[in-house]
């Protein structure tokens, strides 16, 4: 889908494949199940609990989570439909936003950010993510997905926040004060016009000259390391779940 044909669009994921980021976290008699994925919004309803049934079947835990599990993607899933009835960004106005990620899989940490145009209907996160983890030499298969789900959640929050009126652009005060890179005004050959190319999939931008301060980083972490992590972990999420007790939660879907 090329930038002349989103005007006509409603509301979507800003990317080529219309996958939503769904990110499972529940607490069942004393045992924790998480997992996370992009879900195809064409995909029928009539499928969800099939899925959550094998998904729970396949992480081992008792066919009780399979409930909880159904009812998460739904309401997931909903909350994206709601968005479906506004119309999509209008055709040609730049949006190029930063990404920036923070991604732990197992034993491997990933810190990185870039450029990203919002309005590129034809990028590939998953490409993109792939490509990031060959180019780091990363052998974990569950790294490339982890990454393309971060971009994925991203990008959802920023074209919903742009429905919102709320849009994060990053102003040149900022740019300046955050050290980032100010690409409102450039020429043909930069590395900016390269998102501009027909069939581009990747629309991400890293400028040459910026490399050192945006460069991909990453480390494997010992196992006392990722002990640490989980444990700290595992009590945000008890504070986060005392705190929703009490007040209720205030959304269904928080990435």
């Amino acid at each position: 889908m090329g930038l002349s044909d989103v005007a006509e669009q409603k509301f979507r994921m800003p990317t080529a494949e219309n996958l939503v980021p769904i990110r499972i976290d529940i607490e069942l008699d004393g045992r924790r199940l998480k997992d996370a994925f992009p879900w195809h919004a064409d995909e029928p309803d009539s499928t969800i609990q099939p899925f959550a049934k094998r998904l729970v079947k396949e992480a081992g835990f008792s066919s009780a989570f399979a409930h909880p599990v159904s009812q998460s993607i739904q309401a997931q899933l909903a909350e994206f439909r709601s968005y479906e009835a506004q119309p999509a960004p209008a055709a040609g106005v730049e949006k190029i936003r930063q990404i920036k990620l923070e991604v732990r899989v197992n034993n491997t940490y990933i810190e990185d950010q870039f450029l990203w145009d919002l309005n590129n209907y034809d990028s590939d996160p998953e490409a993109f993510a792939e490509s990031l983890a060959r180019d780091l030499e990363i052998d974990d298969p569950e790294v490339a997905p982890a990454i393309a789900l971060a971009i994925r959640e991203q990008l959802y929050e920023m074209v919903k926040q742009s429905l919102m009126g709320r849009e994060g652009r990053i102003s040149k005060r900022a740019r300046r004060e955050k050290g980032v890179p100010d690409y409102s005004q450039v020429g043909d050959t930069t590395a900016l016009s390269l998102m501009k190319r027909p069939n581009n999939k990747i629309s991400v931008v890293r400028k040459r000259n910026d490399w050192e301060e945006w460069e991909p980083m990453y480390e494997i972490l010992t196992d006392k390391e990722v002990e640490a992590l989980d444990a700290k972990d595992e009590r945000d999420a008890r504070f986060k779940r005392r705190q929703e007790d009490e007040l209720g939660p205030r959304s269904y879907y928080r990435p």
